[in-house]
């Protein structure tokens, strides 16, 4: 009986160390010699865009059988497009992620023409880059230096489509904090906006994360060739604190447009989302997730992001997947003024 049982424990062993053996050997031979494509749902040369490619020269490093990386851009709806061809079209087989704008994620709640399209809950969401600040800017030839002269003088805004924070951001200034803005949507994305403001075509956009203003244009910042007017997050940048730029609380009145604010300014927590389609196996989902945090944290990429002036202040894909479930259970009243905000007024 002894023998008997030794004979069990033993095989028990050999059985669990074969299962540990062949995880990883199944997911090598999973990858092995296949591309991983990863969607941007950008511009190129936008922030969203380095941010991506960034992590696609280092990313396969930390997935079993290393496939290799193939960046490809489709802009389109502030995102939206990409984000309806994961939904829909694109593998679930952990062969494709998508670097989709936070705008898109919140859109459905917003945006009544972005619902049905698909549902941003539905996404496994494999982790963010950066969670940052964003900002308001004028250019230097502009005559608007300062948030209080917005208020009291017009200001030609650039954005993009509906759905794109740089248009969404503009009318949030302008229904919630007084801002005087003529707002000019339509253009593709930053870079063009940036070429906008340079021929003084408009005077400045909202809603530009700070990080990619440093990475895109960093003489600008240098130089002080933009006037930042003021700073949108949950909670203040000790960089712009250190620079004066007011946080955009200070000229907000009302506690019900605080709290649709709030509600707006929450998907700046997943500010640069990587995601994975509906449906994908809950086995490439973890191998995705790891090799996403290993990649963040790792030397070789920081080295990378620090020379393209990227800021990298990462969240787990846990994290984002919980911070949207919770932007999804927000009371009506408040998602309703949030959609008030973030439009054209009536």
């Amino acid at each position: 009986m002894i023998q008997l049982k030794h004979l069990k424990t033993g095989l028990a062993a050999a059985v669990a160390s074969l299962a540990l053996l062949g995880a990883p050997a199944k997911a090598a031979d999973f990858y092995a010699g296949k591309q991983l494509v990863f969607l941007i749902g950008g511009d190129a040369g936008g922030g969203y865009d380095l941010y991506a490619r960034a992590i696609s020269r280092h990313m396969n490093r930390f997935i079993p059988g290393n496939p290799v990386f193939v960046p490809r851009n489709q802009p389109g709806a502030g995102s939206g497009t990409a984000a309806a061809y994961l939904a829909s079209v694109a593998p679930k087989d952990g062969t494709m992620i998508g670097a989709v704008f936070p705008g898109v994620i919140i859109g459905p709640l917003l945006e009544e023409k972005q619902q049905g399209l698909f549902d941003p809950t539905k996404f496994i969401y494999l982790g963010s880059a950066d969670s940052g600040t964003r900002v308001c800017i004028t250019y230097e030839n502009s005559k608007i230096k300062t948030f209080e002269q917005a208020q009291t003088n017009k200001v030609i805004i650039g954005a993009s489509a509906a759905g794109g924070s740089t248009r969404d951001y503009a009318y949030l200034h302008q229904n919630a904090a007084g801002g005087n803005f003529n707002v000019v949507s339509g253009y593709k994305g930053t870079v063009d906006i940036f070429l906008a403001m340079e021929r003084g075509e408009v005077d400045g956009m909202c809603g530009l994360d700070w990080s990619s203003l440093k990475s895109q244009r960093p003489s600008w910042v240098a130089e002080k060739k933009i006037n930042i007017l003021v700073q949108n997050g949950l909670e203040s940048e000790a960089e712009l604190d250190k620079m004066g730029v007011p946080t955009l609380w200070k000229f907000i009145k009302k506690d019900e447009d605080k709290r649709a604010v709030e509600m707006v300014f929450s998907q700046q927590i997943f500010g640069r989302p990587y995601l994975a389609p509906p449906g994908t196996s809950a086995e490439q989902v973890k191998i995705l997730r790891d090799a996403f945090m290993k990649t963040v944290k790792d030397a070789e990429f920081q080295a990378d992001a620090e020379k393209n002036r990227l800021d990298v202040t990462p969240s787990s894909g846990e994290r984002v997947q919980s911070v949207v479930e919770k932007l999804y259970a927000t009371p009506k009243e408040t998602i309703k003024r949030a959609k008030e905000i973030i439009s054209p007024p009536a």
